[in-house]
């Protein structure tokens, strides 16, 4: 497995815990940013790690921001990609294995630094449950992605 991982200002100290938690599991990881202190556009962070996944370069992706729900936002504005906004670990293990998403969202000014770790653990962990109503649903979602609107 192959990582992209981003934050804006405000998700530099939980992004730096994740790298440290992918180092310890020895999953090969992409750093993308930021390393400023001062105001940036959360948008140009989240489309880099949705655009690697898009584009078959990393298999999965981790996005810190304040609360997580501007990256999420923007992340999923990528046709493939299914980010969740997660904070806890039964929605971490929930949100790989029925909805397969392939990017994580949290924010730094909602969780700590202890539970990010265990949340993206389990993340990173979890499997999707292939087969079945969960499949089916993702492939809904798919399909609504091709339609042109």
């Amino acid at each position: 497995m192959k990582v992209a991982i981003a934050s804006d200002h405000g998700g530099i100290t939980i992004r730096k815990e994740i790298i440290s938690l992918l180092e310890e599991m020895n999953i090969e990881y992409i750093d993308l940013g930021c390393e400023c202190s001062t105001s940036v556009d959360y948008p140009d962070y989240a489309i880099q790690v949705a655009e690697k996944i898009a584009k078959g370069e990393v298999d999965r992706g981790i996005l810190i921001c304040g609360t997580g729900i501007g990256m999420s936002i923007a992340a999923n504005k990528v046709k493939g990609i299914r980010c969740a906004l997660v904070h806890d670990t039964f929605s971490a293990k929930a949100t790989r294995e029925h909805n397969n998403s392939n990017i994580l969202a949290m924010g730094e000014r909602v969780i700590g630094p202890g539970l990010a770790r265990d949340v993206a653990k389990i993340w990173l962990t979890t499997s999707f449950e292939v087969g079945g109503r969960h499949e089916n649903r993702i492939n809904k979602i798919t399909a609504l992605e091709m339609q042109s609107i």
